[in-house]
């Protein structure tokens, strides 16, 4: 699904933020330009008030593995998890200032799961969980990287011997 190609056009979103002192892009809909979809090359996810919610892959947001993955985990753990509906980025700044976001963090697969400490939206700056990583956050990167590498067994089936 990707191409080399594709990551052309971000490189100009990619040096303003690292100007602004941030590593990543969280990349809104190229259509209305309020929802979010990815963060740099991996697809995001937002657990607000309980709720873990992720852009659905329709248009640009692609199906992710490690995405299908986590969303997969998350839900034997018991969360609900809302990769049906959009997410304005509006919706998560507000979240944030009512202390209900309660983490951030992207999926890929070189990056397995990785946390997202702040967040910047037109001169809005918030930090997610005091800046650490959470503990969903945690518990994926534990379990997945867990399951790779055969430290935890794989109940789902995911690893193949080649």
């Amino acid at each position: 699904i990707k191409c080399g190609g594709n990551y052309a056009a971000s490189l100009a979103g990619q040096m303003k933020a690292h100007d602004l002192g941030y590593s990543q892009v969280l990349w809104l809909d190229g259509v209305e330009r309020k929802y979010v979809e990815e963060v740099g090359s991996m697809n995001c996810f937002f657990k607000i008030d309980g709720v873990i919610r992720t852009a659905p892959t329709v248009g640009t947001v692609l199906p992710g593995i490690t995405r299908m993955s986590c969303i997969e985990l998350l839900r034997d753990w018991g969360y609900t998890v809302d990769c049906d509906t959009r997410l304005s980025i509006q919706e998560v700044m507000e979240a944030a200032h009512a202390g209900k976001l309660e983490e951030v963090f992207g999926t890929g697969t070189a990056a397995v799961v990785s946390p997202v400490g702040k967040l910047y939206y037109e001169g809005d700056e918030v930090t997610v969980n005091d800046g650490n990583i959470g503990q969903v956050t945690q518990r994926l990167y534990d379990t997945l990287t867990g399951i790779q590498w055969g430290v935890l067994p794989d109940e789902k089936g995911w690893i193949v011997k080649v």
